[in-house]
């Protein structure tokens, strides 16, 4: 059995050809809003698909991997942190209200260039569509003259899952006032490829939508109108789209029905948090941004978190101390990767996690857990290169969101007060010190040795060599501390206990 049988996505792989049969090139979407900012938690569903398409291409298939910015959605409420005056801006197209932050770029457009810079830096590269342009060349008219033929039938497909039965006036679509821009417009006809609106602002018109971009369709039917139009075999969705009689249950109905297209393969994901914070929210201004996960996990180990868990299941992304045993986890992955010790899952977890595909030889890191105790050392240029980078990590991580315990300051002079035995313990580490040099789990074990000697518990040892040494009672793991300081200076240190 090859390795590839035993990973979630090149199961669904296996699926998408069986059941879209031999197709020259396979299509896999992904798409949002851009609302506000782009937050990790939206970062599922792309790589969710990204990891699609690099099975279908590790199976020989040509794959076009596209990405929606439906930024021709009307900015519905003004987010957190930006100025009231938006509110004026409520109702036009996203793509048209201009940028709090750039004048260069719209609303849109900043978020958007935000995350596409984020996901280079994890290997993903989708083809960007962008709605506002396709709307504006009018690529839909003919489908959108489809939606409008066959209003009553979506009615009714719509009219199943709602508490309250739609108007029966109501309309498949809006139109974006030519003259102010906003979406708060009535349609008075619509006949072939012809609308007559009015708007709130007391401009009225009738257009040709094959020829004049403004109007858009709502998102349970745009959808599906978006599926036919790029021909797409998989896309993924949330949970929220993925609920009884939600936006996915009313698209698969209309595409067959409407647009007589096949529902695409469709694989549900679920949330995922911040070990200890609140749920994703751009609106509400909790948005932790791809770009600021990235400050503190390598690309490899961000993607790792995704890749080995299944996407319909739910995981936190760490930034306390279970940061460390993430790092730990991925280069125990790699070490067996190349020993040829991996299994055929751990082999194929790892070959996804790069963003290319993986160096011929393994490139030596120093770890996460040993760089805590280098960078506030200030030892980084003793580094070699790659650990080098990975120090920037561990010393933004520091920065932002290590515990007290994982914070010091090396001692100048002891002003620990040690009573009888710490301080009998505290002589012997520095005859020992003197004595030889030592290795890691040499110095481990001989610290157990000296608590036996003396007859002091472990946990009493710990404690008084850390008040000592960084003036705290916890800190990094104490052999690789002194051996990282030097043992000299902590020698020098030892020598004031008399």
């Amino acid at each position: 059995m090859t390795q590839e049988k035993f990973f979630w996505a090149d199961q669904i792989a296996d699926r998408i050809i069986k059941e879209k049969g031999n197709k020259k090139e396979y299509v896999c979407a992904s798409g949002i809003t851009p609302s506000g900012t782009v937050h990790i938690g939206n970062f599922r569903e792309v790589i969710t698909t990204e990891l699609v398409v690099r099975a279908l291409q590790d199976k020989g298939k040509k794959v076009r991997f596209i990405y929606s910015w439906d930024d021709y959605d009307r900015f519905r409420k003004v987010p957190v942190g930006i100025d009231k005056k938006y509110e004026n801006y409520i109702g036009m197209p996203l793509s048209k209200v201009p940028s709090p932050f750039k004048k260069s770029q719209s609303y849109a457009e900043h978020f958007e260039k935000e995350f596409e810079t984020s996901l280079v830096k994890v290997g993903i590269n989708p083809e960007f569509i962008r709605q506002s342009e396709m709307n504006k060349k009018c690529k839909y008219a003919s489908l959108i003259k489809v939606i409008i033929d066959k209003r009553i039938e979506i009615v009714k497909i719509l009219n199943k899952y709602r508490k309250e039965p739609l108007k029966k006036d109501w309309m498949p679509v809006k139109v974006y006032c030519e003259k102010c821009g906003n979406d708060f417009t009535r349609i008075i006809n619509a006949e072939g490829y012809f609308i007559e609106y009015e708007c709130k602002c007391g401009f009225k018109d009738k257009i040709d939508y094959r020829k004049k971009g403004l109007v858009k369709v709502p998102w349970r039917i745009d959808w599906p109108m978006r599926w036919k139009y790029e021909e797409v075999d998989f896309e993924p969705g949330g949970a929220d789209h993925s609920a009884a009689g939600g936006s996915f249950d009313t698209a698969k109905e209309i595409i067959k029905k409407i647009f007589d297209y096949e529902v695409p393969l469709y694989y549900v994901y679920s949330w995922i948090k911040i070990k200890g914070g609140k749920d994703f929210s751009s609106s509400e201004g909790n948005a932790l941004s791809l770009d600021e996960v990235e400050e503190v996990y390598e690309p490899e180990v961000l993607r790792y978190l995704f890749v080995g868990t299944r996407p319909n299941k739910e995981f936190q992304i760490s930034f306390d101390n279970d940061i460390i045993k993430i790092y730990e986890d991925y280069d125990v992955l790699e070490k067996k990767y190349y020993e040829g010790q991996a299994n055929p899952q751990e082999k194929r977890i790892y070959e996804l996690s790069q963003v290319n595909k993986p160096a011929k030889k393994r490139l030596k890191k120093t770890g996460f857990r040993h760089l805590i105790t280098s960078v506030q050392l200030k030892k980084e240029k003793e580094l070699n290169k790659e650990s080098q980078v990975r120090a920037k990590k561990v010393a933004r991580w520091i920065e932002k969101y290590a515990g007290e315990d994982m914070k010091f300051e090396v001692q100048t002079k002891v002003s620990a007060r040690l009573e009888g035995k710490e301080k009998e313990t505290m002589k012997e580490l520095k005859k020992s010190l003197e004595s030889r040099d030592f290795n890691e789990k040499e110095l481990l074990d001989e610290f157990y040795m000296i608590c036996e000697k003396i007859g002091m518990k472990n946990t009493e040892f710990f404690d008084a060599a850390y008040r000592v040494i960084i003036g705290k009672s916890k800190g990094p793991r104490l052999a690789s501390l002194i051996l990282t300081i030097g043992k000299d200076k902590i020698i020098k240190l030892l020598e004031q206990i008399k």
